[in-house]
């Protein structure tokens, strides 16, 4: 597939790789210093973790993901034209991974096994950060100390679960991207 753009891996084993992004309305993909921060905090946990990514669009956090040691990657993606060129992204890298084609609040409705590390990173345009959230939190999709990327407009106000403690967090232009620890109140405290 000819994509319209192109990023690249930042590292792991997939390094300076090429990723095709289809040009379409509302896609901005993560960039490189974004992601690069990004996974330098999530070095220590990142290896043999179970990933979600959802809203997953080009997939380049899931893939960085998959390159720097996950052992497992679930992609949601609505947008068939995405999904198409993320599967051929996949193949031509020859990674494996599950890749989901269904609106994400729908399919997290559904319950599953726990995830480590879940990036969130939804169409801005969208808004649907509270409710994935509120989905993710409710539905025993994450593991007891998962760790969550958030990626939003600066100025957005976001109503996430209190067991979602910000970790790292930064700016780039006008987006915010934090990284929070699940951590969930003992209850014999």
């Amino acid at each position: 597939m000819n994509g319209t753009g192109r990023i690249r891996v930042i590292g792991g084993s997939l390094r300076n790789s090429r990723l095709d992004v289809p040009d379409r309305p509302g896609l901005r993909p993560t960039t490189d210093r974004v992601r690069e921060t990004l996974f330098n905090w999530l070095q220590p946990v990142i290896e043999g973790s179970r990933c979600l990514d959802l809203y997953a669009g080009t997939g380049a956090l899931g893939i960085e993901a998959l390159s720097r040691g996950a052992a497992m990657l679930t992609f949601v993606e609505r947008e068939q034209a995405l999904v198409a060129a993320l599967k051929a992204n996949l193949t031509r890298l020859k990674v494996q991974a599950s890749v989901v084609a269904d609106d994400a609040a729908r399919w997290l409705k559904g319950g599953g096994k726990p995830f480590d590390v879940v990036f969130i990173d939804p169409p801005f345009a969208d808004g649907a950060w509270d409710t994935a959230a509120t989905l993710l939190e409710e539905g025993g999709w994450l593991s007891a100390s998962a760790w969550i990327y958030v990626e939003s407009p600066r100025a957005a106000v976001l109503r996430l679960p209190a067991s979602w403690q910000p970790h790292r967090q930064g700016q780039a232009g006008e987006v915010a991207y934090t990284l929070y620890r699940r951590t969930l109140s003992d209850p014999l405290s």
